[in-house]
């Protein structure tokens, strides 16, 4: 897809379509269906604000003595969740195998936000639970992520936003609003 190194657009497939006179690539101002921008632009763009949105919340939580949470690890302390999962299970929310869980979830132990502890119904299952810090670390996420929503409804309008928002739970079915799996399709390296 897209990625900037050195300032470089990287891409290889297509350009971003962004001219200085904001002019499509043929440069006689055609965009694209019913004159919005091309198809290839939206999942860029959302993409783009997702990252965006994920990338200066961990620049916070770094600077708020989270400096080694990475965005791999609030989706595990998701699929975590508050009465604890097995690995299995966390791999299955996630939609990655047991051993890539196993391995994020010893990453996340090793941090102190996770700790494994027998189930009190099956002495042959091992629950990882939260620990303080790592509910303190989502804690902090989430109002993190509402002063950045905050931010975008003061640049782009609060009426914007909710718009935004609506549409989008609009278009996007309700099964897969809140999926944790993203690796599932992005692939795992």
């Amino acid at each position: 897809m897209v990625d900037h190194v050195a300032k470089e657009n990287v891409n290889q497939v297509v350009d971003n379509g962004k001219r200085e006179s904001g002019k499509g690539e043929r440069g006689d101002g055609e965009r694209g269906p019913e004159g919005g921008g091309r198809g290839y632009e939206l999942p860029l763009l959302l993409f783009g604000g997702f990252r965006t949105l994920i990338d200066r919340l961990h620049a916070r939580l770094a600077t708020e003595g989270h400096p080694d949470l990475r965005p791999a690890h609030g989706f595990a302390m998701q699929a975590i969740g508050a009465r604890g999962a097995t690995a299995s299970e966390i791999g299955r929310r996630l939609g990655v195998s047991k051993q890539a869980a196993g391995k994020t979830v010893d990453r996340l132990l090793a941090l102190g936000y996770a700790e494994r502890a027998d189930d009190p119904v099956d002495a042959r299952r091992k629950l990882v639970h939260l620990t303080p810090r790592g509910y303190a670390a989502l804690a902090r996420s989430a109002a993190i992520f509402d002063e950045l929503r905050a931010e975008w409804a003061a640049a782009l309008g609060a009426d914007r936003v909710r718009d935004l928002e609506a549409a989008l739970r609009n278009v996007v079915p309700a099964e897969t609003a809140f999926r944790l799996d993203a690796t599932s399709w992005l692939g795992t390296p």
